[in-house]
């Protein structure tokens, strides 16, 4: 006899081991998938999946069944990367650029030393391997946005849309980003002039 949608609420409503356990094996797999897809690490991704069914098991009794447990699951996610980004973005925010700004800019807000012309490197492997590490460097809000603007292309109001942010904290992300890669990779000895 196969059980009904709601014969499963009710199970989850018990607390029923075996329902629980089924609901984690079977939705698992795709909240860590899902977390890696956008940019978590793999331990950030396990935290965020087992946050999910902490949550899960915590609002459990507002579960009425009306959406599919995967839906519910993946609102939880959602939530919780949101809670994550936001607060590296609150840690990003808080950063001091002054001093990298001051390097790199003179009083007029010209730079120093010019960037090295880009085409060249980009179309070397050895720079495409430098800018990955780098970007892996980044803090994931700001790696998101120059992701999203940078590589992906996406107008600014689309990038807007897609992290919940204004368009002065996009550009502000995006330029701290471009910083952050700048002096990583000259720290791995790409100077302007290589």
């Amino acid at each position: 006899m196969a059980t009904t949608d709601r014969d499963v609420v009710l199970a989850l409503h018990r607390r029923d081991p075996d329902a629980i356990g089924r609901v984690v094996r079977d939705h698992a797999q795709s909240l860590y998938r899902a977390a890696r897809g956008v940019g978590f690490s793999d331990r950030d991704a396990d935290d965020l999946a087992q946050d999910v069914f902490a949550t899960f098991l915590e609002t459990l009794d507002r579960f009425e069944g009306r959406s599919q447990i995967r839906t519910w699951l993946f609102g939880i996610l959602h939530r919780k990367m949101l809670e994550r980004w936001r607060g590296r973005q609150r840690d990003a925010l808080n950063d001091s650029v002054d001093e990298s700004f001051e390097r790199r800019f003179d009083a007029n807000g010209s730079w120093v030393h010019p960037p090295a012309d880009t085409q060249r490197l980009a179309e070397s492997a050895e720079i495409g391997a430098a800018v990955r590490t780098c970007l892996a460097k980044l803090p994931d809000a700001q790696r998101l946005v120059f992701v999203l603007r940078q590589l992906e292309e996406l107008e600014t109001d689309v990038v807007c849309k897609i992290v919940g942010k204004t368009v002065t904290n996009v550009n502000v992300m995006l330029h701290r980003a471009r910083l952050r890669l700048r002096e990583c990779l000259e720290d791995l000895g790409w100077k302007g002039t290589r």
